[in-house]
């Protein structure tokens, strides 16, 4: 009997009117069963009651997904944010939390836009709250367009660092990604180095350097479109690939 590994997903916290709801996006789990045949396993943002340790503990793996929230600045000793930057206080506390615990139990991380920025943050790097305000950066953020298919399109080329992960799976090319975030890298943290750039120079990737650990972080979406874009499917089945030899040693040692 083959293993089916178990995926976290941390959620969201959102009001929708007249309560609040922990929510993750459909595009996320239909990824992860879809290219992975495992088990989404939503994760609710309730870090300080939830025993974070024993959730770590029963997982394969952990997505961290994108957002309409931005990270705190307060936890990477930013600025105080703009009035109107949308916040999710109760995710940053559960997925920064949660991040160093998968780390020490080599619990595989696919991070995925705000889970790049949230994997940087939680080892103690820092951020541009606003790219497209810093002197040098194009405008990362979506196209203004009802259409997601355009939203989601490819919007600029990556530059894989020589020797790294992403470059072996782009078969030496420069592959154009979508691009639907404010925020960025600022100073990468230390224990990560960067897998990826935008033509601009924005970090558009990273890892952690340890090879008995897998951690990619990824600013843009290849979780839309996957099966179609065989350089997004390449980096699932790649993360996909760690989860079956983490619910392989999990099962071993029952």
């Amino acid at each position: 009997m083959s293993l089916v590994p178990v995926i976290g997903l941390p959620a969201d916290r959102q009001f929708i009117d007249p309560h609040y709801y922990h929510c993750v996006g459909e595009k996320y789990l239909t990824a992860v069963v879809d290219t992975l045949r495992a088990v989404p396993l939503m994760i609710p943002a309730l870090a300080d009651r939830l025993p974070l340790p024993a959730i770590v503990a029963m997982l394969d793996g952990l997505l961290l997904t994108g957002a309409y929230s931005n990270i705190e600045p307060k936890h990477y000793n930013g600025a105080a944010p703009a009035p109107d930057s949308p916040a999710d206080p109760h995710r940053d506390a559960t997925n920064l939390a949660l991040i160093p615990l998968a780390l020490q139990e080599g619990v595989p991380i696919l991070g995925i836009c705000r889970g790049l920025q949230e994997l940087n943050v939680a080892l103690g790097g820092s951020l541009h709250a606003e790219v497209h305000h810093v002197a040098g950066y194009d405008d990362h953020r979506e196209t203004d367009s009802p259409s997601l298919d355009i939203q989601y399109g490819p919007q600029h080329e990556i530059i894989p660092e020589p020797g790294g992960l992403l470059g072996e799976l782009a078969a030496g090319g420069t592959p154009r990604v979508n691009s639907l975030h404010g925020q960025g890298i600022d100073r990468l943290a230390d224990g990560l180095v960067v897998e990826a750039r935008a033509p601009d120079g924005l970090i558009e990737a990273v890892r952690v350097d340890r090879d008995d650990r897998f951690a990619l972080a990824v600013q843009w979406h290849p979780e839309w479109g996957v099966l179609d874009n065989p350089f997004y499917t390449a980096i699932f089945e790649r993360f996909g690939a760690a989860c079956c030899a983490r619910a392989a040693q999990r099962a071993n040692h029952k």
